[in-house]
Order: structure tokens, then C-alpha cells, then sequence
């Protein structure tokens, strides 16, 4: 099995190198998604979470009020320290269990949005930065999600700079042009992974 962390800044195409990937035979484990699922009714996640911070951050509909509860986190580090306690170790243990269902043949991706700022690189048997130009991500951001553009440059700022991504970096996809020449890249990086996955089998 080979362990392979992707990563990317926001608007930098992570997710459609993800779903690329994930046809050319990864086994995605996304790690944003996980983390909605482990909080979701029922969950012993978000019973946890209900415990810590009140019920005022559940919807009418007994699910999580993400707004409601990003609005007492965000504003303090202790509050989001405590959420991240819950959430993490519960987020890990299910990565663990889909990467253990994988097989021993497996190229596994875990797509992991803050593997560089949060030091994850040594988790993986090697690190795929999806790299785009500051201008790139922010045309996308304004242009493709809507977003105006104090809003894009505030969460671009409030990631890991390009350089420090890049330092972390095994391969390199870079994402600046249209999805042909992405794709083209990505079936190099796919291949690049095989071999890795033989020698490690």
C-alpha cells in the first residue's frame, strides 16, 4: 500500500486532482468529508460536540449549525482547540479504517486540506501538492465559487504560503492552465504512484 497526502491551497483544483485520481484507480479518503460525517445525528461525534459547546449549535433539524458553532470557534482559539479535540482523533480513526479496507495493493489518497500547516507531511509515504499562481486561486475563488474578493484573499492568506507547501512536496501537479494539460499531469503523477505502489508491495 502506498500512503500518499494531497494537498493544495483553496482554488488550486485539490479536489479535481482527487476525483482524477480516482479514476485512474485511488482509493480517496477525504478527510473534510469525514469530518461532517463523524458529526452527523445519531453520531457519538456530535454528541460530544453538543456536550462541549450546548445545544444552541444544533439546527432545528437535530444537525449540526456549522455557521453557529464556526461563529464560537473561530473567535477563539481555546473553543476550536477544544472542538478539534473532539473531532480529530475521531476524523483519524475513520481514515484508518478506510485505508486499512483498502487492500495491500492500494494507492490510498488522503486528501487533506491543511497537511501542511498542520505538519502531516511525515503520515505519508510521500505528499502531492497540487500548486496554482495566488492570481489563479483568486480568479477562481471570485469567478467559479462566487466568493468577492477581501473574502478570497482573507482565506488564502490564512493558509500555508505556496512555498511552504511546495517545501513539503514529493511531486508537484502544477494547475494553472486548462483541465487538459490537469489531466495530462495528473496520468504522469498516476503512473509515478504505481511504480512507488510496486516497490513498496
Amino acid at each position: 500500500m502506498l500512503k500518499v497526502g494531497l494537498t493544495g491551497g483553496i482554488g488550486a483544483g485539490k479536489s479535481e486532482v482527487s476525483r482524477l485520481l480516482v479514476g485512474h484507480g485511488a482509493v480517496l479518503v477525504d478527510s473534510d468529508r469525514i469530518a461532517r460525517e463523524v458529526v452527523e445525528p445519531g453520531t457519538p461525534g456530535l454528541a460530544a460536540v453538543v456536550e462541549e459547546f450546548g445545544t444552541g449549535i444544533l439546527a432545528p433539524d437535530g444537525t449540526l449549525d456549522r455557521p453557529a458553532l464556526g461563529a464560537i470557534v473561530f473567535a477563539d482559539p481555546d473553543r476550536l482547540a477544544a472542538l478539534n479535540a473532539i473531532v480529530h482523533p475521531l476524523v483519524r480513526a475513520r481514515s484508518a479504517e478506510l485505508e486499512k479496507a483498502a487492500g495491500p495493493d492500494s494507492v490510498v489518497v488522503h486528501d487533506v486540506p491543511l497537511l501542511t500547516e498542520n505538519g502531516l507531511a511525515p503520515l505519508y509515504d510521500l505528499v502531492v501538492v497540487v500548486d496554482a499562481a495566488p492570481e489563479t486561486q483568486l480568479d477562481r475563488l471570485v469567478r467559479l465559487r462566487g466568493m468577492t474578493e477581501e473574502d478570497a484573499r482573507a482565506r488564502m492568506a490564512a493558509q500555508a504560503t505556496r512555498e511552504q507547501r511546495r517545501a513539503v512536496a514529493d511531486l508537484v501537479i502544477d494547475n494553472d492552465g486548462p483541465v487538459e494539460e490537469l489531466e495530462a499531469r495528473v496520468r504522469t503523477v498516476w503512473a509515478e504512484l504505481e511504480r512507488r505502489a510496486a516497490e513498496a508491495g
